[in-house]
């Protein structure tokens, strides 16, 4: 599994328009399921979303994690982040999890962040989604399991 996390000010989720999650200070995760992840993968991205150290402490330095921050997670499905893009010019989806089992490990991540954590939003699975966000920073990371 990977995750693009951007700190933000704030980020939102529309389908359809309406907004189907929000957050204001805290972290947007774009997350993307690979063929033969697992929930053990998703528990070991989980552990590194709520605790990776990313918000600044009293000293300007980024040592604080998002519950420590009383920051927002909000967690969108992008099975884009998948894809191969080393050769040609159009992206292969061939690494990407068929869609049932995206959706299925993507909604055990949702299930054990919000279990974990009380400031959990998420997108719609295989929705058409307009994510709108603040980057603070701007802070980008890419995590893998």
């Amino acid at each position: 599994m990977k995750a693009l996390i951007q700190r933000v000010t704030r980020a939102s989720v529309d389908v359809e328009g309406h907004t189907v999650g929000a957050i204001d200070h805290g972290l947007l995760a774009l997350v993307g399921v690979e063929k033969g992840d697992g929930q053990a993968d998703a528990d070991k991205l989980l552990h590194k979303l709520l605790n990776y150290r990313v918000f600044s402490d009293s000293d300007g330095k980024m040592n604080l994690n998002v519950r420590q921050a009383e920051g927002g997670l909000l967690l969108v499905s992008q099975f884009t982040l998948a894809a191969d893009t080393r050769k040609g010019l159009r992206p292969s989806f061939s690494s990407a999890a068929p869609p049932d089992e995206g959706e299925q490990l993507f909604n055990y991540l949702v299930t054990q962040a919000q279990s974990a954590w009380q400031n959990v939003a998420t997108g719609e699975f295989g929705g058409n989604m307009q994510v709108s966000l603040v980057n603070d920073g701007p802070v980008t990371f890419l995590l893998a399991s």
